[in-house]
């Protein structure tokens, strides 16, 4: 059976003026073209080769010698080379561009982004990509606890967190009480494994342990005090709301900072108002 997507070694069974036909064996049915100039040289019928088969611009099945970037079951970054309005054009290293849909795009691409993308066939049978590439990632990571890893943000979900590709090939997720800032699909983090899950998937935090985290946080409000001519218009006492869209901090994590900034000396809290001393 011929396989899209895949490296295949099949058979010469037939040589034509424009290329030569391949198959599993000489007996089978289902043939594919290998074009003349993708040819080694010396080969004859009865001999193996190994090459890569999907559509071309005709959308008939061929084959290529040519390894691309993508094969099936993989996920890869691919550069976006072309957009029009059924979607975006991806080179992979062959002659016509791997098509992305905008109904498999998770943010809309622009030409010369790099995506994390997977392969799939449509219902048309094509080979397309997608950005939906959990089913693809890898839950064999080298990661344990507390090790720090880089990853690609590739979707998000207000109840679970962020689902990330760390390494651009291993599933994990930052969960919700663990997000923090403006965390968006297709943002590359840097983050630290908060735990190994029993199926190899990984949990992720972006912020640092809490005795760490808490200087952080603390710098970070008198920055923003210094915005407000060292004056904060709100307190502690603001609503979970405000605090996470003026600081990006929760509002027990505003008021740990607080508090630490509290025992300092370095401000004192008002009625409405925290101020730098």
């Amino acid at each position: 059976m011929l396989k899209l997507g895949e490296m295949q070694t099949l058979q010469i069974v037939k040589k034509v003026e424009f290329g030569i036909y391949l198959a599993e064996s000489q007996a089978a049915e289902e043939r594919v073209l290998l074009p003349a100039a993708q040819i080694p040289d010396g080969k004859r019928i009865g001999e193996s080769i190994e090459v890569f088969i999907y559509r071309d611009s005709k959308d008939r099945m061929i084959a290529t010698t040519n390894t691309p970037l993508l094969k099936m079951g993989e996920v890869v970054r691919l550069r976006v080379a072309d957009v029009n309005r059924y979607g975006a054009f991806l080179d992979w290293g062959l002659e016509k561009d791997l098509f992305l849909p905008y109904k498999q795009q998770t943010f809309r691409v622009k030409q010369g982004d790099t995506p994390l993308v997977s392969l799939y066939i449509d219902k048309s049978g094509r080979l397309c990509a997608t950005m939906n590439v959990y089913p693809w990632l890898s839950t064999d990571s080298p990661y344990q606890r507390e090790d720090r890893v880089c990853g690609c943000v590739y979707e998000t979900s207000p109840e679970f967190g962020a689902f990330v590709a760390v390494d651009d090939k291993y599933s994990a997720l930052i969960p919700k009480k663990e997000l923090y800032g403006d965390i968006k699909i297709g943002d590359t983090i840097t983050a630290r494994v908060t735990a190994v899950k029993e199926d190899g998937k990984l949990d992720l935090s972006v912020r640092e342990k809490a005795y760490l985290q808490i200087e952080k946080d603390a710098e970070k409000i008198l920055g923003i005090m210094e915005s407000f001519d060292g004056v904060l218009p709100f307190n502690d006492k603001a609503s979970p709301e405000v605090i996470k869209r003026e600081t990006g901090m929760s509002k027990n994590e505003f008021k740990r900072a607080v508090g630490h900034l509290l025992k300092s000396g370095k401000i004192e809290i008002k009625e409405k108002s925290i101020k730098r001393i």
